[in-house]
């Protein structure tokens, strides 16, 4: 089943006492984190792709979502952490589907995108291209080429990358991503096409040199 459907079932379900979420955060506890997360709400609203802001933000959710009264109980502890995990899933899935909302937004769609490739591969890559096209730097198209290689999907990644990859603009480590991306993809050609044109950033030849070494070892393995 796609994630988005059953997100949408997870919000319907309802959790038994036994169950996440259950248990609400003491008073001192909850107001420490209404504060701490209105402070991070403010800056995401200024910058949507701040990385400190958004996992922390990311983290309170999360840490919310899983509260349970058995939680420290040995017994019931192995029983619900899936449905933990579930719980903790769908509320950070709800926040960045939230800060996805901003125009500049690619730090949450690449969240959405990494929560999602497992259930719902193309709707992933369709996040994650968003995500690249609306930063310039290559940052957001260098961390999802990461998040489809983590997820074996390095024919995916290469797709993604080859269709936004702007060289002489971007981040040096798309070019890395992507080279690594060919190589396990197992086209070592395209993997040594991707390193030549690295060069066209400047400052890259350390990072060149490193990838060459990389390439060099496949090609003496790999069949004529």
């Amino acid at each position: 089943m796609a994630l988005l459907p059953r997100l949408r079932q997870l919000l319907r379900r309802p959790f038994s006492a036994s169950t996440v979420a259950a248990r609400r955060p003491s008073p001192s506890q909850e107001h420490g984190d209404t504060l701490q997360e209105d402070a991070l709400r403010a800056i995401l609203t200024d910058d949507p792709n701040d990385a400190r802001a958004f996992h922390a933000l990311a983290e309170i959710v999360r840490r919310r979502a899983v509260e349970s009264p058995n939680a420290e109980d040995p017994l019931t502890a192995p029983t619900d952490e899936a449905a933990q995990q579930r719980a903790a899933d769908l509320a950070v899935w709800s926040l960045a589907e939230e800060l996805a909302g901003h125009p500049r937004g690619w730090r949450p769609l690449l969240e959405l995108g990494r929560l999602s490739v497992g259930d719902d591969p193309e709707g992933a890559v369709r996040r994650l291209a968003t995500a690249a096209e609306r930063d310039p730097g290559g940052e957001a198209l260098a961390e999802g080429l990461a998040i489809l290689r983590e997820a074996a999907m390095p024919t995916e990644a290469l797709g993604l990358g080859i269709g936004h990859w702007r060289a002489r603009e971007h981040t040096p480590e798309v070019g890395r991503q992507l080279v690594l991306a060919a190589l396990e993809a197992g086209r070592v050609a395209e993997a040594r096409q991707h390193l030549e044109a690295l060069a066209l950033r400047p400052g890259t030849e350390e990072l060149r040199a490193e990838l060459a070494r990389v390439v060099a070892a496949r090609e003496q393995t790999s069949p004529r």
